[in-house]
């Protein structure tokens, strides 16, 4: 199957591309084979690419002062990752983005961006559009995790994400939803007896 299939169907979803333009627009983007608890971002490095995950899971996270670590964002299929502040600025990344799976994306480098961003107003917008989205989805979550309950974050998410709770493991998404491993591990038990 054509690898750059996936993200043509995926821009037609926000934009009317002609077929020469999806050619041109995917032409940009190479196809990467990531290992499974491979580093593609990390801190003091600048971020060269932003990635759009055609299969796998990833992580982005900061390490605390005491050497704790905080996801900041997952990934999965049709997802994209990177470290933002340091791809868009190109100043050097604060974040680390890992593989938690063995996977493949598309990736695009910050000066193919800006060459499709010129080249074309509908590839501004698509790009426009997914950074809406992105900001909108931030906003959900810094809002979600301070007015609502470890638990009410736990249901939430499992309501919305179920696929990605199967495929993350416990400390990454007990770190994204803002509690500790232990914690989550309580309120797992405490709903699997309410199911048996």
């Amino acid at each position: 199957m054509d690898t750059h299939l996936r993200l043509k169907e995926y821009i037609n979803k926000f934009v009317t591309l002609t077929e020469e333009e999806s050619e041109f627009f995917t032409s940009k983007f190479e196809v990467k084979k990531i290992k499974k608890r491979q580093i593609i971002v990390q801190p003091d490095f600048v971020a060269k690419h932003r990635n759009f995950v055609l299969q796998g899971t990833f992580r982005s996270y900061v390490v605390g002062d005491e050497g704790e670590d905080y996801t900041i964002t997952l990934a999965i299929e049709d997802w994209w990752i990177t470290d933002y502040n340091s791809y868009i600025f190109q100043q050097p990344a604060t974040m680390f983005v890992i593989a938690l799976e063995d996977s493949t994306v598309l990736q695009i480098t910050y000066e193919n961006e800006k060459l499709l961003k010129a080249s074309n107003y509908k590839y501004e917008t698509f790009f426009r559009m997914v950074a809406e989205r992105s900001t909108a989805f931030m906003q959900r979550r810094i809002i979600t995790n301070l007015t609502h309950s470890a638990e009410e974050r736990y249901e939430q998410f499992m309501d919305k994400y179920p696929q990605i709770a199967q495929r993350v493991p416990q400390y990454a998404l007990a770190s994204f939803l803002g509690m500790t491993t232990e914690f989550l591990s309580k309120i797992r038990n405490k709903k699997a007896g309410k199911k048996s």
